[in-house]
């Protein structure tokens, strides 16, 4: 039976919210971008680079969508704030939230590390997007009231990820600062969870895969799908967890990998 307050089957899974998407000027961030727009939302996108995100914004628009876009670098907590704020000036309320934006650094044994990569990963992979979501939940706590938040995780989180030592690391923290967000905010009616994509054809893979002829394939071959994803298939991941048919979800970091860690 279906209750009276369940979203309708047919409406956009994200009709009349303001989505914020940090890290959307490519990859998943702006496959997701793109997505929410066709769900329904009204989307505001951060990073750094503004060509990017015109880029994207001028797409979401030709097709009949409402974007626009602000500027933020994930190193700097002022500006991560400001661009929050720039959603509420824009739009007077703010409903959810993506939280994609990160660097990767070359893959390497631990002891190969060097202090300045494992610094950036863990000062933008980590650090920033504790900024981003702590802003986004005072923002939606003193305006739309309730929400939803999903942050960008990844597969290399739930075990040991040799080569990967301080990206994984900092993408496990992601995982536990999901789950305590979870706990605070639950009863205020803010939802927080993680999405951990598998091998997906972004650029950075794009660009591993050229540097390293056959990885990409090694990692297809441990995959029971047997392929990579494209970014649109993690978008839709995190589209469903931010709307209201998610509504009973919280605290979960949900693997899109294809069926890597099973």
């Amino acid at each position: 039976m279906t209750g009276t307050n369940a979203p309708d089957s047919g409406a956009g899974l994200l009709v009349d919210k303001v989505a914020f998407l940090m890290g959307a000027g490519r990859g998943i961030g702006a496959a997701a971008a793109r997505l929410f727009a066709r769900e329904g939302a009204t989307v505001v996108l951060a990073a750094r680079t503004e060509a990017e995100l015109a880029g994207v914004v001028g797409e979401i628009r030709d097709a009949g969508g409402t974007a626009d876009y602000v500027l933020a670098d994930l190193t700097q907590g002022g500006s991560i704030q400001a661009a929050v704020e720039g959603v509420i000036r824009r739009h007077h309320r703010l409903d959810v939230a993506l939280n994609n934006g990160g660097v990767s650094i070359p893959h390497t044994p631990m002891v190969n590390t060097t202090e300045q990569n494992f610094d950036l990963v863990s000062t933008v992979n980590y650090r920033g997007l504790f900024l981003s979501m702590t802003a986004e939940i005072r923002a939606i706590r003193a305006t739309a009231g309730s929400g939803a938040i999903v942050n960008v995780s990844s597969v290399g989180s739930l075990r040991g990820a040799p080569g990967l030592g301080p990206y994984a690391a900092a993408k496990r923290a992601v995982n536990s600062l999901t789950e305590t967000a979870a706990a605070e905010y639950g009863p205020e009616g803010i939802r927080v969870n993680a999405i951990a994509p598998g091998t997906t054809m972004t650029g950075v893979i794009r660009q591993w895969a050229e540097d390293e002829p056959g990885a990409v394939d090694r990692l297809n071959a441990l995959t029971p799908l047997r392929r990579a994803a494209e970014p649109a298939e993690i978008a839709e991941a995190a589209a469903w967890l931010l709307s209201d048919r998610a509504s009973f979800v919280t605290g979960v970091c949900l693997p899109v990998d294809g069926g890597l860690r099973a």
